[in-house]
This record gives C-alpha cells, structure tokens and sequence, in this order.
C-alpha cells in the first residue's frame, strides 16, 4: 500500500484522490488549510486520514491542487523535504510562473508539471467525484526537467485514470488555455452579469432559460477564489485573448446595427467551422 499525500481537498485534488484510490493501492492522506474541507473530505470518505505538513516527507505521491498564485511556493517546500523517489505533481491551469519558480529547485527532477483538463463547475471535498478523467487529455509541461522514472510513475498514473497524455511547453500551454478555457470563463460570468443587471426580475430569469443559457452560462457557478488567481497568473494571455473576443463582439454590434443580414450570415456561417475541429477532436479521442 502506497502513501498518496493529497494537498488542498477541492474538486480535482478530491476527485484525483477518489479515483486513484479505486484504481490503485493507496492509503490516501488529505492536507488543507480549510478544516471544513478536512472533515468533508474524511466523511465522503474522499481520504483516509489527516495529515500535517511535517508528515508528508515519506510520501510515495504527492499531488499538489491549490490556487495556481500558491502552487509554487508550495511546490519549493514540499521538494525541500521529499525522498529522492517521492512523485510531486500539480495541477494548476497556469503552468509557466510555477515552472519558473521551481526552476533551480534541486529536488526540481521530483516534481511533473500537469493539468489535467476536466473539471466541473462546481467546487470543494463535497464536488469530487470519480470517473472525472476518464478520456480527458493531461497536459505534461518541461517533462525532460524530471527524473525519468519519477516521469514514468507519473505517466502510469495517469494512464491509470484513462488520461491522454501530451506534451507540451509551459509559454505555449498558457497562451492555449487562454484561449480555449480561460476566456470561456470571463465570457460565461460576464453573461451572467450582464442578464444580472439588466433582467431585475429573477422569476423571468428562472423561468425563459433555455438550455442555449444555461449551458452558457454554466462556468459562471465556478468558484472565484479559484478563477481570480487563474486570471491574474495569466494575465498577459488573457487580456489578449479579451481584446480579440471584444473586438469581434463590437463588430458584431455594428452589423446587427446597420441591418447588414448578408454580413452577420456570413460572420455566423464562418465561425460554424467550429464544429469541424471539435468532432476531429472527439473522433481522435
């Protein structure tokens, strides 16, 4: 029986602990700052037992799921104190400032930068469930900076969970998730602040939300204090991503405005390309 230390009890950290828990052998230890997420955790039966920091040295996992502006000042502290074969992995959607911080770390062969992509909108011990992973892709970033069998045990891991492994740098990964998951995000809350403010009437908002809205404006459920750290951490990409998406909405305005049928076809019927890429996507899957 393996020691799989989880740090920060949220919906991947949870989920992650559930799963590997079912499909391996481990005793799984649950570390948060937050003793309500302890005692959730313990009563889901999420993890087995509690654990303090200073216990965590002769963990044979260690899967780091903590706001993304904390993973690496986190991360440095565990590498301080693991065994020479203890697996250390994150799960940040931002991956380049961790990877910076942790770059001259001498224990850095210790540690795989993930991310995981599979989530839900929903968050705590109370969000984990099992199965999250299954036929999602995992990002791996800077995989030559690890020890090739601390590498090997994380890629088992995670065919584990039936995960599509790839490989990628952690400028580009950024610049990515900025685009295909980052900005779905500030769109979906703003959407949901916009009918906020102007629809006063909550019944009507209940009532006349079609799918199209909800589905929409699912990820605005996502926990801030989550996503405020995500935004800020990728700040550069963000706002590029948000000056293009803005740009296309006021053009959008603006053919709606001057009536401009043909355009506003075309501008629609251009971007149900879409469609293609995402069923290419879900058939390589």
């Amino acid at each position: 029986m393996e020691k799989l230390v989880v740090l920060g009890l949220g919906l991947i950290g949870g989920s992650l602990a559930l799963d590997l828990k079912k499909r391996g052998q481990f005793k799984v230890f649950g570390f948060d700052k937050n003793p309500e997420h302890i005692k959730k955790s313990l009563e889901l039966g999420v993890i087995d037992e509690e654990i303090s920091f200073s216990e965590i040295a002769d963990a044979d996992v260690i899967i780091v799921s903590v706001p993304v502006n904390v993973v690496g000042k986190l991360v440095s502290k565990v590498l301080d104190i693991v065994s020479a074969t203890t697996l250390v992995f994150d799960v940040g959607s931002v991956k380049n400032e961790i990877c910076k911080e942790i770059a001259n770390h001498p224990n850095r062969k210790n540690f795989v930068a993930a991310h995981p992509l599979a989530g839900t909108e929903f968050s705590g011990p109370e969000a984990a469930i099992l199965n999250l992973f299954d036929e999602k892709v995992n990002i791996i970033c800077e995989a030559d900076k690890a020890d090739w069998r601390i590498l090997d045990r994380a890629i088992s891991l995670f065919k584990m969970l039936n995960m599509h492994i790839k490989m990628m740098n952690p400028v580009e990964h950024d610049r990515h998730i900025a685009y295909v998951s980052h900005l779905s995000h500030v769109s979906s809350f703003m959407l949901g602040k916009t009918v906020l403010e102007i629809e006063k009437n909550e019944q009507a908002i209940f009532d006349m939300a079609s799918t199209g809205f909800a589905s929409t404006v699912r990820l605005a459920k996502s926990s801030a204090n989550t996503w405020t750290p995500i935004f800020l951490e990728n700040k550069e990409n963000v706002i590029k991503s948000l000056d293009e998406y803005i740009k296309n909405l006021n053009e959008f305005k603006e053919l709606i405005e001057n009536n401009d049928a043909e355009a506003l076809n075309e501008s629609m019927n251009s971007t149900n390309y879409i469609k293609s890429i995402l069923n290419g996507i879900k058939e390589s899957n």
